[in-house]
């Protein structure tokens, strides 16, 4: 019955056919929702509906070389050429946050969060709630850059709500992004915005666990290809291509060498770190993101100050500036102020003086004049309250929240939160405070003293022009005689935002008294008084970035190569450093009760990985693709069962290669095969093919031989070969090209065809049925 419905009903439901007016090379569904993001070869971003409907396209400027979602759905990381990873929201792909994690091509990006909420399981692990909303109002937003209408400013506009979004909703559970690049760095971040940890791959020592062999190993001139943590966070599989040789120290100390062996490896990173500390480091990371949140708002806020600033003062140097020319013009040995001073004492008004307030200036400029000081002095006074002082408060606040947890040594100091360094952090946020107290005492004052200088210039224009001047303003002369003498051609406010090596005059009786309230405690620094404004700023920011290098860099090296499992051979030739090898690595739940031997925090999950064996390796097993099992677990199990790992090979259907491979839910693969006789790469047919992973003749591993051993070479006489007629296989009628883009979530699959198509096939025909019946 089922060889008679074969012809009729074909696997996989062709749902869209549909062109595309660029080649894809990168592709991935969204887990939570019906949407596929592409990346073009000229480097655009697609993101289309099931239904294919473009909701957005955006260009980065920059080659893009990885892509991943947020395990929410919600955003996408995307890994550039030049080693950023910048992070765009899922509802218009506006940009979030930009990082510079990377100096070279980021090539691999993974997002996997914590599976459980944080809560309180036990008294170790006690629940923490973040409690500034309790006693701040909501945290201010970068402020507009003046002259700028809505809709023009982008990032501090359209993406206000997102950005907040980011940094608020990312917190629910503990996440981690993890990303690599083509030098072999890999970088860890919580919430994919605040970085944890890095290391490179050719610095690892790597330990072979075998009691017969007590050599370390290092990799040469590896290249990462994929980069996979698992879902407690406890293990990170890294496949990569590279010499492997041993550790240069012990073959100096005479231990005898082996060749190095160059191929395809996979490593396996003990980070369980991440797990057994997430409840400390969700709340690291929880204070310390939202503090740079708060740190780019007061660093934007000072640019906006300053950019208005020195354009209020640019007009008003413009304007006064030609009073100069007339003084000179008319043959007088004197300065503006001493005019202005003379004028003032009621002196005879020389003709340059009266010349400038009546013809060159006038009544109109004036006005205008002190519309744009005063305006911008006001201007200057709500960015102050609005965005600059609520952040350094709420920082204030955050910073004693860490600096209390840096006191609890049990569980911090083992992640690096060091109490000296949060200490010294937190009091350079105080210092800020007191900075931005004094900066606006300064600016009030100023913008006081040419208030009641333009006030008094219109009097005296009024007086010269003899007008009635009785509805003007009233000034004062007191006010007038210091202006002139210490403003007029003086600007104390712009030393304040710029960062610049001027020191602040400050008495010394005043700086006697910093020194002595430095004895009751509560802070040490008695030089902030000589600092401005910007340059505290700055100096906060730098403690801040060393409190929290501490813990980066104690993680960082508390993240080490546990195993390593070479695959296969390849030519050591720089042409095989770029060649591209299908893989996938995927962790599933295991059903089997042989795994509970080794089941202690992980929730029942094994890996498999996937991944095509080149038909120039040395295996002499052309046309194969391997999929192996259990790697992560084959080291806690050595001494029970030291086979515990366990591989097969498939072999490709005759006439047809492996375009690319995706691992698929329930332990499946999906294999995408191409014929091999086709005239041309745009020529031809190929194939999707589903293989039942669980169902295949696995063959245990021995692990226990010496390292330089490629194990893959164990399954040279157990090879199963794969027939097209007796598995679930759909025949497409294009030659295609990799990516594979493959939804467990969705049951969906995304082929490309050579010639610029899009294939969408439903890989579960029956997803409804099961739907209804739940």
């Amino acid at each position: 019955m089922e060889t008679d419905e074969t012809p009729r009903v074909l696997p996989f439901q062709l749902q869209f056919d549909k062109p595309v007016a660029s080649q894809i090379k990168i592709a991935e569904w969204n887990p939570e929702k019906d949407l596929l993001a592409m990346v073009t070869e000229d480097s655009k971003i697609l993101l289309h509906r099931f239904n294919w409907q473009r909701l957005w396209t955006i260009s980065p400027g920059r080659c893009i070389t990885s892509l991943c979602w947020r395990p929410d759905g919600k955003a996408i990381a995307v890994g550039l050429e030049d080693g950023t990873i910048s992070l765009h929201d899922v509802e218009n792909g506006k940009l979030l946050r930009s990082l510079k994690s990377h100096t070279v091509a980021v090539v691999s990006l993974n997002w996997e969060e914590d599976g459980q909420v944080i809560r309180d399981d036990s008294v170790n692990n006690s629940k923490y709630e973040d409690r500034t909303s309790c006693f701040f109002p909501p945290a201010p937003r970068v402020p507009r850059m003046p002259g700028l209408v809505p809709g023009d400013t982008g990032f501090m506009d359209d993406s206000e709500d997102s950005f907040q979004e980011l940094s608020n909703s990312s917190y629910q559970r503990f996440n981690i992004l993890c990303s690599g690049d083509k030098d072999g760095s890999i970088c860890f971040s919580i919430f994919g915005i605040f970085p944890i940890g890095k290391i490179n791959i050719h610095k690892l020592s790597i330990p072979t666990p075998f009691a017969n062999e007590q050599a370390t190993y290092r990799l040469l001139n590896a290249s990462i290809s994929k980069v996979a943590l698992s879902k407690d966070l406890c293990h990170l599989i890294v496949m990569c291509s590279g010499e492997l040789n041993q550790d240069e120290v012990e073959l100096q100390e005479g231990q005898l060498g082996v060749d190095g062996m160059h191929g395809l490896h996979c490593l396996l990173l003990d980070t369980s770190i991440f797990w057994k500390r997430k409840n400390e480091l969700h709340q690291v990371a929880q204070q310390a993101s939202n503090i740079e949140d708060l740190i780019e708002v007061i660093r934007t806020s000072l640019s906006v100050m300053c950019k208005q600033w020195s354009d209020a003062m640019h007009t008003f140097c413009e304007k006064f500036d030609s009073l100069s020319s007339l003084i000179i013009d008319h043959g007088l040995d004197s300065s503006p102020q001493e005019e202005f001073l003379s004028l003032l004492g009621g002196a005879r008004t020389s003709p340059p003086v009266h010349q400038f307030l009546v013809n060159s200036l006038g009544e109109l400029g004036v006005k205008r004049v002190s519309k744009v000081v005063c305006g911008a002095g006001k201007e200057l006074q709500h960015v102050v309250l609005d965005h600059l002082q609520p952040a350094a408060e709420i920082i204030g606040f955050r910073m004693g929240e860490l600096r209390g947890l840096s006191r609890w040594r049990t569980r911090f100091q083992g992640i690096g939160l060091d109490e000296t360094l949060i200490n010294n952090a937190t009091e350079k946020s105080g210092i800020l405070l007191v900075q931005v107290e004094r900066f606006m005492r300064v600016l009030s004052s100023v913008v006081q003293q040419f208030s009641n200088f333009f006030n008094w210039l219109l009097k005296c224009i009024k007086l010269l022009m003899q007008e009635p001047s009785d509805q003007l303003l009233p000034y004062n002369s007191e006010l007038v005689v210091i202006f002139l003498k210490f403003l007029y051609d003086q600007d104390p406010v712009r030393p304040f935002l710029e960062l610049s090596e001027v020191v602040i005059e400050t008495d010394m009786e005043t700086l006697q008294r910093v020194r002595e309230l430095v004895h009751f405690g509560g802070f040490s620094d008695c030089e902030y008084l000589r600092r401005t404004l910007s340059e505290e700023f700055q100096q906060m920011e730098s403690s801040f970035k060393e409190a929290f290098l501490m813990p980066f860099t104690t993680i960082s090296q508390k993240i080490l190569c546990k195993d390593v499992l070479p695959l296969f051979a390849l030519p050591s030739s720089p042409a095989s450093m770029s060649v591209t090898v299908p893989m996938s690595v995927t962790y599933y739940k295991d059903a089997s009760t042989a795994m509970s031997s080794y089941q202690t925090h992980e929730h029942g999950f094994i890996d498999y990985i996937s991944f095509q064996i080149p038909g120039d390796s040395s295996l002499d097993i052309a046309n194969c693709i391997g999929i192996s099992k259990g790697f992560m677990h084959s080291l806690s199990n050595i001494t029970e069962d030291p086979a515990s790992l366990e591989a097969v090979l498939l072999s490709v259907p005759d006439g047809y290669h492996c375009v690319d491979l995706s691992l698929y839910k329930e332990g499946q693969i999906v294999l995408l095969l191409n014929e091999t006789t086709a005239a041309s790469e745009s020529s031809g047919e190929s194939c999707m093919m589903i293989v039942q992973a669980n169902d295949l003749p696995f063959v245990s591993i021995s692990r226990s031989s010496c390292i330089n051993h490629w194990n893959l070479s164990q399954l040279k006489d157990s090879v199963m070969y794969l027939h097209l007629e007796n598995e679930k296989v759909r025949l497409i009628p294009h030659s295609v090209v990799a990516p594979l883009a493959v939804s467990a979530s969705r049951g969906v699959a995304c082929v490309f065809a050579a010639r610029k198509r899009a294939l969408v096939y439903i890989l579960d025909e029956d997803e409804d049925d099961i739907s209804d019946t739940e």
